[in-house]
């Protein structure tokens, strides 16, 4: 029996559903080392073209904007990017915002020097479509850098726990195959002539793991719609499950919650 291929098309229009839900934001002014870090990787240089692909609220284009790039921040979530303005606005930074989706990016080949990207293209579904819309729109020896969850990091442990009680669309790969290495490097393949993975920890402070559970709950799109989809027993027991995972990786010992989740830098050079 062949199994259907999945709807990559409507896979996307729900997970656009799934990301304007809550509110971004917040985790936005909260996460802001990896662009920093990410855009030191990549060697942004003033006045590069730089495209930041599912860029969310902006963290990665703002880092890039005060090496003074040219930057466009693109995301398939309208809402999203209009906080990336008022955040740019906000630290007197230049960036252009476009509605975009990574599987089909509205870009001339070769247009950029640099094409950056902070855990937003890899929850595209359509994973190899992902892979060579960044390549295209890279131009010849230009850079594309990426920070994506690790497989066995804390954050996978969060979707896995959140995925055992609302499971995800059949067919849709795993995410986390973004964070490994093999697999990065056969989405690539010879368009680029070298691929570097830089393993770095992202690290949440919350007052306690319940505070994160409740942040997450009201803000942040994938809890917030798992949640919405149980009833209150389903609630209940998806939320002991993420508590288990929280206090799995806290390494504080004052009540309050200090938990590292692994990720991957993905530097690549296009050849």
């Amino acid at each position: 029996m062949t199994t259907a291929a999945p709807d990559f098309k409507a896979i996307t229009e729900r997970q656009q559903g799934v990301w304007s839900a809550g509110d971004f934001g917040r985790f936005g002014v909260l996460l802001v080392l990896h662009g920093e870090l990410l855009a030191e990787s990549v060697d942004i240089h003033p006045g590069e073209r730089v495209l930041d692909v599912g860029g969310g609220s902006g963290t990665a284009s703002l880092a890039a904007a005060r090496r003074f790039a040219e930057v466009v921040c693109t995301d398939f979530v309208p809402e999203l990017l209009e906080q990336a303005k008022r955040r740019a606005e906000s630290e007197g930074l230049p960036i252009a915002t476009q509605v975009a989706d990574a599987q089909n990016l509205p870009f001339e080949e070769g247009s950029y020097d640099v094409v950056i990207s902070a855990f937003g293209a890899m929850f595209a579904p359509d994973q190899q479509r992902v892979a060579d819309e960044l390549v295209r729109v890279c131009r010849s020896g230009g850079r594309i850098g990426m920070a994506n969850w690790a497989p066995g990091s804390m954050m996978n442990e969060v979707f896995a726990a959140t995925g055992r009680h609302v499971p995800p669309p059949p067919g849709v790969q795993p995410v986390f195959n973004w964070g490994d290495e093999a697999k990065v490097r056969a989405f690539f393949g010879d368009p680029v002539r070298s691929v570097k993975f830089v393993p770095r920890d992202l690290t949440w402070r919350f007052p306690s793991p319940e505070h994160m559970l409740d942040f997450f709950r009201d803000w942040y799109g994938p809890t917030q719609v798992a949640f919405k989809a149980l009833d209150e027993a389903g609630q209940k027991a998806l939320g002991e499950d993420l508590l288990d995972v929280y206090r799995k990786h806290n390494r504080a010992d004052d009540g309050t919650l200090v938990a590292p989740s692994a990720y991957v830098e993905v530097i690549a050079i296009k050849a």
